[in-house]
């Protein structure tokens, strides 16, 4: 999400990006033309163009494509049907290559060691600085997509309420939103293998991605003084151009963007398609608006919670994704649930039930949208239901051909 003119009250503004990968729509083998199909938009070699009231932009992989917000919404009303059209749009451009955009938080058969590319125009001092550093060709940077939440915050006492809510609910975002079940061809026994991975991606400089759960920092300044600088002190020796000392070097599972006053979230993986993500974007905006109003615990006591009991929760969540028992009542509690434990899709659907009553058309379709996540469990539990125990290559292309077809027809993909 680009910068608003000016600092936007809490939760007011909101930021969605969206990555998908392009693949041959035969083989799904990754096809690196990021840089021609935005050059077929703006005739020149471009990292980025505006499209309305979206953008699309490069990644780190020339196989990777972001659409996002062209700047903050006020609301995701209609924003399903505005990426379901520009994927529309991008799949009628790669046709004639034999590509088409695929869905999904991991590629299942990509080996990045031998097919990753990097994207090679503007800002690739950037990535050049990455790769030499954490040696990207691997899982974890040029396969992964996710989706990026961005909310608004005016000043010190609304950063801290919005970031005592987003480290509360971060732990329970990988059971609504896992994707990611298979990687080099083979299942790897977690839902969120994207999450995985990128809890990793990093170690040689752990304090970059810390322990994804966010530190209990609620001041600008504290944040400054505790966390980033300690980024960039760590990273000085192998970075003494400074090429990579911004804000964006934070890899925790949320991170504030204090030049543009937001909190970004990064932990969901995409979808099958934007009408999937976007109702998922809804509940997490209708939880985290409920939080930082305190109408379900108060505020102070959110903030007081350490990384350790949320991390519990967050890995359990990452491997099992929806049936992921949480056993820690207080938390439970915190979320209007008076029970000594419960799956954490038993959470989310008290949640749904609870905040997501809405009138509209809008409205109605993000519950109908949830319900089959909440029914059907997580993409990922629907794509190893498609699956099986062992499968072969060619039915995993099979299945996410079909995903590539959900995407392009704005469907959910159901078991």
């Amino acid at each position: 999400m680009s910068p608003a003119a000016k600092p936007l009250p809490l939760l007011e503004g909101l930021g969605v990006e969206l990555e998908y990968m392009i693949v041959d729509r035969e083989t799904l083998s990754v096809m690196p033309v990021v840089d021609e199909l935005l050059r077929a938009v703006a005739d020149e070699y471009t990292d980025e163009v505006e499209q309305g009231p979206l953008r699309w932009s490069n990644e780190m992989a020339l196989h990777v494509v972001e659409l996002k917000t062209n700047g903050p919404v006020s609301a995701l009303s209609g924003l399903a049907g505005v990426f379901a059209g520009h994927v529309g749009r991008i799949n009628a451009l790669l046709r004639p290559r034999g590509g088409a955009l695929m869905p999904t938080g991991m590629h299942p058969l990509m080996d990045p060691s031998r097919e990753s590319r990097f994207w090679p125009h503007q800002n690739r001092a950037i990535y050049d600085a990455y790769h030499r550093i954490f040696d990207c060709r691997r899982h974890g940077w040029t396969n992964l997509q996710s989706v990026h939440l961005n909310f608004s915050f005016h000043g010190d006492e609304e950063f801290a309420r919005l970031h005592a809510a987003v480290r509360f609910l971060l732990p329970v975002l990988p059971a609504i939103a896992a994707s990611s079940p298979a990687m080099e061809g083979k299942l790897t026994g977690l839902l969120d293998s994207r999450v995985e991975v990128y809890r990793s991606n990093q170690q040689r400089i752990p304090s970059i991605t810390g322990r994804v759960i966010p530190e209990a920092v609620y001041t600008r300044r504290q944040y400054r003084d505790r966390i980033l600088r300690r980024l960039y002190r760590d990273i000085a020796p192998l970075d003494p151009e400074k090429v990579l000392r911004h804000e964006w070097l934070n890899s925790r599972g949320a991170i504030p963007r204090f030049d543009r006053s937001t909190i970004e979230l990064r932990i969901l993986d995409v979808q099958e398609c934007p009408r999937a993500d976007i109702a998922i974007a809804s509940a997490v905006v209708a939880v985290l608006e409920a939080l930082v109003r305190g109408t379900m615990t108060p505020v102070a006591d959110l903030m007081g919670w350490g990384i350790d009991p949320l991390e519990e929760i967050f890995l359990a969540a990452v491997r099992e994704g929806e049936r992921a028992v949480i056993r820690d009542r207080r938390y439970l509690e915190a979320f209007g649930l008076a029970r000594d434990r419960c799956t954490a899709g038993e959470l989310w659907s008290h949640l749904a039930g609870t905040l997501l009553t809405g009138s509209t058309e809008d409205d109605a379709a993000v519950r109908d949208t949830l319900q089959v996540i909440l029914s059907r469990g997580t993409l990922a539990r629907r794509i190893l239901d498609r699956l099986g125990d062992a499968p072969s290559r060619e039915r995993i292309r099979r299945v996410y051909r079909e995903l590539c077809d959900c995407l392009s027809e704005g469907r959910m993909f159901l078991p």
